[in-house]
Parts: structure tokens; C-alpha cells; sequence
């Protein structure tokens, strides 16, 4: 498998709104890859993170997801299915997709294919993220499609959750791909 680029530190903006010497150091987090820079089979892992109760419930609340197994502790305990109580399934995609979001800034998010929630997250678990691109295919005029899958696990590797990210990214040389782009109707 061939090196990959570094991914972090890469200079990506240069704000005029900001003192020269702000806007020269190279951006934490903020990539500037483009299409031809993302190389298929390319993995990345991300650090891990134990799921409090608060911020569960702070999801939960802001989403209004109220579900007996992710808000009633006593409904967890002694009905539910697990004896305890869930972290919901769309804060475990959120959390963990974040764990390894890049901020790139050629880079958009065209949708999610796959989506599946494969165990069950406890509150007090702790996750971690691997993402590989899967593939790519020229698509739009200045935009490849890169496909990448999500594989979210707690503990010590037991999988809970995979997807698959779909972005759009710009060409850095638009014209080489002119002869490969899907035709439009």
C-alpha cells in the first residue's frame, strides 16, 4: 500500500481577515485534500471516548428522543430488553463519525448509505472509529465521489454500528476527469 498523506496540520485557509502570521501556520483538524489525494483502501482509527450519562441525556433532549430505553432508567432496569438503559442509536452515529470527521475543506457530505446499529451502546461505554475508503468515481464536473465506511466499536472491539459515508470532493485538476463524469439528462 502506498504512504499517505499526513492528516492533520495541512495548511488549508488563509484568512485575510486575520494577522499574516495567524493565517500562514498550517490549520489544525482542516485538511485541503482533493479528490486525486484520497487513496482507496487508506485507514484511519480514531482515539476513544466513554459515553457519559449527561451528555446522552443532552442529546436526548435536544433531539426529543424521550424512548422508554434511552430516558427512564427504572423502564431500562426492570422491562427492558437489556436491564439498562440505551444510548440512542443517532447520537452513537453522530459521536462516532465525529471521532474521525476531517474538516476538509473540498470535501462535502453527499449522504449515508448502509446505516446499520449492529449492538447495543450502554451509557458509560467507550467507542472508537476506524474509516476506509472504500472507493471513488469521477461524478460532476468538478466533483469525484468518494465512498468511505464508518465502523463504530466499544471496548475492546466488539462492533456497534457501520455506514457508509458518501462525499463529494473538488478536482485539484478538474480537466482530466472531463472525459469520465456521469452524463446528466
Amino acid at each position: 500500500m502506498p504512504p499517505f498523506a499526513p492528516t492533520v496540520g495541512v495548511a488549508s485557509t488563509h484568512p485575510s481577515d486575520m494577522p499574516a502570521e495567524h493565517a500562514d501556520l498550517p490549520v489544525w483538524n482542516a485538511e485541503n485534500w482533493f479528490y486525486e489525494d484520497f487513496a482507496v483502501g487508506h485507514k484511519i482509527r480514531s482515539l476513544r471516548r466513554t459515553i457519559s450519562e449527561g451528555e446522552s441525556m443532552q442529546f436526548n433532549a435536544l433531539v426529543l428522543d424521550m424512548h422508554p430505553y434511552v430516558a427512564d432508567q427504572m423502564f431500562a432496569e426492570r422491562e427492558g430488553i437489556f436491564g439498562r438503559r440505551l444510548v440512542a442509536g443517532a447520537f452513537v452515529f453522530s459521536a462516532g463519525l465525529g471521532l474521525v470527521a476531517t474538516n476538509c475543506v473540498n470535501a462535502f457530505s453527499y449522504g449515508y448509505d448502509k446505516l446499520r446499529f449492529i449492538r447495543p451502546t450502554f451509557i458509560g461505554d467507550t467507542i472508537y472509529t476506524v474509516r476506509t475508503n472504500l472507493d471513488k468515481r469521477p461524478k460532476y464536473k468538478d466533483l469525484g465521489m468518494i465512498r468511505a465506511s464508518y465502523e463504530v466499536f466499544k471496548g475492546e472491539g466488539e462492533l456497534v454500528l457501520y455506514c457508509e459515508h458518501l462525499q463529494t470532493v473538488r478536482y485539484r485538476d478538474p480537466a482530466a476527469f472531463a472525459d469520465q463524469v456521469e452524463k446528466t439528462a
